[in-house]
């Protein structure tokens, strides 16, 4: 088992490795009950697990499941959660699992920020997607109509438990998902992971990999806490990312859609990388392009959570492990969008 220290607001630790969810009751707080909160698909699967440790260990729990995907993320959710914990007498010494991918990890992280004015929350994500980036730097939301994570707070965990055993029950479209995330960290940071997926492709060593995103989200998570500077470059193709899973009613997930916003800042921006880059995302069975205008795309664009006044930060590739934060007239990002479509 591998094991990453966060220094933040709250230091905690990500700990990495196989069959560890056996453990979970370790990381438990003494005499807290918990409530489980996971979604339809992971719910009938690991949910029932966690709830046999739980007895064989004698700590109270509640299990509390959301039908699966974004749609989910929403108020009516979110208050929903909150009335199940009022009603089940959860008190600040008490503790929600968030199990499942980004959407159950965002709505109970958000729920235990907020619930209370806050109790203790662990991440078990079970997605590639959620280990190497959702579960991990306190990023809490949920959904509006009018764009994705406009509502939220910024609330560590008290612990993320990354068990590499969960992905074997993954359908391999939401494995290639969590791998456009893998892809952003290579392309911001790191030439030889680059370098590790064009040589191994799916195949590439999992433990390994999922450690050395993390490392990198540590350290900006450590920097940036609260994302107004150097954290802003985990941003890279979630711009035009959001504004095509908003345009697509979220028909396109959010992997395929940060795939196409990736591809098209870096023929925008032209990056001398480019051909590696779109070579790698299409080894890896993901889109680099996408039916919806410039104009489309710009239009939703001007909701994302990121926009100052009248600017947008675009995080824009020049070469492999050398991007930056671009600011951007929203008049002119039709254009830019255009350019790199």
């Amino acid at each position: 088992m591998t094991e990453i220290k966060i220094h933040a607001s709250r230091d905690y630790t990500v700990s990495i490795g196989s069959g560890i969810l056996s453990r979970i009751a370790d990381w438990i707080p003494s005499g807290a009950g918990v409530c489980i909160v996971s979604d339809s698909n992971v719910g009938p699967i690991y949910g029932i697990i966690l709830q046999k440790f739980f007895h064989a260990n004698k700590i109270q729990n509640c299990y509390y499941t959301i039908p699966a995907g974004e749609a989910s993320k929403n108020a009516e959710s979110y208050l929903a959660l909150l009335d199940y914990l009022s009603v089940n007498q959860f008190t600040r010494s008490d503790c929600i699992i968030a199990l499942g991918g980004g959407v159950v990890g965002d709505l109970a992280g958000f729920a235990a920020a907020t619930y209370l004015r806050g109790i203790p929350y662990i991440q078990v994500p079970t997605t590639l997607l959620a280990m190497v980036d959702s579960s991990v730097g306190g990023k809490t939301g949920i959904d509006l109509p009018a764009g994705k994570n406009l509502v939220g707070a910024f609330y560590q965990p008290a612990a993320v438990i990354c068990d590499t055993d969960l992905m074997n029950t993954l359908p391999e479209e939401i494995f290639r998902d969590g791998c456009a995330e893998v892809i952003k960290y290579a392309v911001l940071y790191d030439p030889a992971l680059f370098a590790h997926l064009e040589e191994r492709g799916m195949d590439f060593d999992r433990e390994r990999v999922i450690t050395q995103c993390i490392e990198w989200k540590r350290k900006s998570v450590e920097q940036d806490e609260l994302d107004r500077g150097s954290r802003m470059l985990l941003n890279l193709g979630h711009t035009i990312g959001h504004a095509i899973e908003s345009v697509s009613n979220y028909c396109i997930s959010h992997g395929q859609a940060v795939a196409i916003g990736i591809a098209t800042v870096s023929r925008a921006a032209g990056c001398t990388d480019t051909d590696r880059i779109l070579s790698l995302l299409h080894r890896f069975g993901l889109p680099t392009s996408c039916q919806y205008s410039a104009e489309a795309l710009a239009q939703a664009a001007k909701s994302d959570k990121k926009r100052s006044g009248d600017q947008v930060h675009l995080i824009i590739p020049r070469a492999i492990g050398d991007c930056a934060v671009m600011p951007i007239d929203i008049e002119e990002l039709e254009v830019f969008i255009k350019k790199g479509l």
